[in-house]
């Protein structure tokens, strides 16, 4: 359980603002964390959620790094990041363009990169830390019109077993969920024939999000987990 942690978690969950976000801050919460979203979106109030810091450009190292310094100053510390925030567009590459593959690598990778190496003073101040990286399951196997968003959410595995490696004799575990189809009504609304049955929920995958924060997966680290209902 999330409460075995052997300090009360106080968790940064990037991308909080969006459909995944809010779900994975509502199941930290449940369990007894301290939640604070970080978002693009304007600051706005979240019921039940203790700190939302609005108008944070995550692809930016100082502005990640103000963000980061307020919730440290308002939960007192920060014991675990939750790396949310990404973005994804079909396109083919002979319809498409370069600029998508840059907008998608920075919205996905580079927001990790930034929010991990941002987060790290403040985790290393613990005696345990915590990262999970939401990656994807299209990573392991790109489909037509897949290659940007893949190829920047295999960043992320890559990125992940990197720092994993990084930091595993410093008290930090780096660990990535590869989700298939999340369920989200975005998603409905683009797949409306869909059997949504297969697809993962949100708050399923927050659970799984949960678990990796928690002490019973304290000798997890370097794992890319897939989660892929029954796709």
């Amino acid at each position: 359980m999330f409460t075995k942690m052997p300090i009360s978690p106080r968790v940064i969950v990037t991308g909080g603002l969006g459909v995944l976000g809010r779900s994975v801050g509502a199941e930290l919460t449940a369990r007894g964390a301290r939640v604070a979203l970080v978002d693009r979106a304007p600051q706005l109030d979240v019921a039940g959620i203790e700190a939302v810091v609005g108008g944070v450009d995550l692809g930016d190292a100082a502005s990640a790094a103000a963000a980061f310094a307020q919730v440290a100053e308002r939960l007192g510390g920060i014991d675990a990041i939750v790396n949310v925030a990404g973005g994804f567009q079909w396109e083919t590459l002979e319809a498409g363009s370069v600029e998508t593959w840059d907008r998608l690598y920075t919205m996905n990778l580079r927001t990790a990169v930034i929010a991990c190496r941002e987060a790290l003073p403040f985790l290393l101040r613990q005696p345990a830390g915590r990262i999970v990286n939401i990656g994807a399951l299209a990573a392991q196997k790109a489909g037509a019109g897949m290659g940007a968003y893949a190829a920047s959410k295999a960043g992320v595995a890559r990125l992940t077993e990197a720092l994993a490696e990084e930091l595993k004799d410093r008290g930090i575990t780096v660990n990535a969920v590869l989700p298939s189809i999340l369920d989200t009504p975005a998603n409905r609304a683009d797949m409306p024939d869909a059997d949504v049955s297969r697809w993962v929920s949100t708050q399923s995958l927050s659970g799984v999000i949960a678990f990796l924060l928690s002490d019973d997966a304290r000798a997890i680290t370097g794992a890319c987990l897939p989660v892929a209902g029954r796709m």
